[in-house]
């Protein structure tokens, strides 16, 4: 428990300390949740190792040997058309150092346009596409990995290119289940913008999280932090309230910066997976009712060389998202049988 105690605490001064606000970004999909354990377990996940071949996205330094010819298949079945695709592949070069390469492919679909006179123009698409490299290395009790990323946008013919890098680190105690990650993301800059006048910022942020497992309970916990790159992240415009509506408190604002993870661990190869996110269900919720806004739940069942995860996120009274997840190990496909 102190090691939960200290993460929170760290949490709490990280966010004071950090009084930048960030205002609009370009190439946002980026924060879109896209595999299925990261969806079930609130939304972001940069502490669990040896777990995900899609986690070294979220965290380079979670790339591991252990996952060496891993590969995972996502689908975000997000809203209004808008469906996410993406992919991650671990694999060995000469050298102490595992590698990644992972592509995240988003897809608005069509919309129709219109001129300032109301003439209709045809229809125009949307989609950006971000496409990882990256490594980790174990030092002692330590992993640090980096990725760089290549990101494209392209909306209704507008184009804008840029190149990211993410820089994580992985702390794993040499005795409990504990680990501890810190990421930061998206440092670089925009190659080339929407036009000429254009000054689109990157979504940059520092993450911080940890995982552990209570040694005699089949359960295993995880916190994160996000969006600590700036101040408070609560929307209250003071004109245009409810009568009965206060603004948020201390509590709430620090909680908007935190989400919150558990995993039932029935067997090796079935776990059930269930998250919180506050920011979501303060934002998102109705006037009445926030029904399951901010919480999430899935599932996952490995067969021997494959693994199906499937995850719902809740974002709205309306309804949410579903994600599924689909990881093949191909060192069993090759092995060479012995006779």
């Amino acid at each position: 428990m102190r090691h939960t105690f200290l993460t929170i605490a760290l949490l709490t001064i990280s966010i004071y300390v950090t009084a930048q606000v960030g205002g609009q970004r370009s190439f946002e999909f980026l924060n879109i949740p896209n595999t299925a354990r990261t969806v079930g377990l609130g939304g972001l996940n940069v502490s669990s190792p040896y777990e995900d071949v899609n986690l070294a996205l979220s965290n380079p330094a979670l790339a591991s040997d252990s996952l060496t010819g891993r590969v995972s298949f996502n689908y975000l079945n997000y809203f209004a058309d808008t469906g996410v695709l993406s992919s991650a592949y671990q694999f060995k070069l000469p050298g102490n150092y595992s590698w990644f390469i992972g592509v995240n492919y988003i897809d608005y679909g069509n919309f129709e346009s219109f001129d300032a006179t109301g003439a209709y123009l045809g229809a125009v698409s949307a989609s950006e596409t971000a496409i990882s490299l990256g490594a980790s290395r174990q030092a002692g009790n330590f992993i640090i990995g980096a990725s760089i990323k290549f990101l494209s946008s392209s909306i209704a013919g507008f184009n804008s290119t840029a190149i990211v890098a993410d820089l994580g680190g992985l702390f794993v105690h040499p005795n409990k289940s504990f680990t501890a990650g810190l990421v930061f993301k998206n440092i670089g800059a925009v190659v080339s913008d929407y036009s000429d006048a254009g000054d689109s910022s990157l979504p940059f942020d520092i993450q911080v999280g940890t995982t552990f497992k209570p040694k005699y309970m089949p359960f295993r916990f995880t916190f994160t932090g996000y969006n600590l790159s700036q101040g408070s992240i609560a929307y209250f415009d003071a004109d245009n309230v409810a009568p009965d509506e206060e603004e948020p408190g201390t509590f709430d604002r620090v909680f908007r910066h935190i989400t919150v993870g558990a995993e039932l661990l029935l067997s090796k190869n079935i776990n059930l997976r269930a998250g919180y996110n506050h920011l979501v269900r303060q934002e998102l919720k109705l006037e009445d009712t926030a029904a399951g806004a901010g919480f999430s739940f899935g599932l996952m069942v490995r067969i021997k060389a494959f693994e199906f995860a499937y995850s719902r996120g809740g974002y709205h009274a309306a309804g949410g998202s579903n994600s599924f997840t689909l990881t093949a190990d191909t060192n069993s496909f090759f092995r060479k049988r012995t006779i």
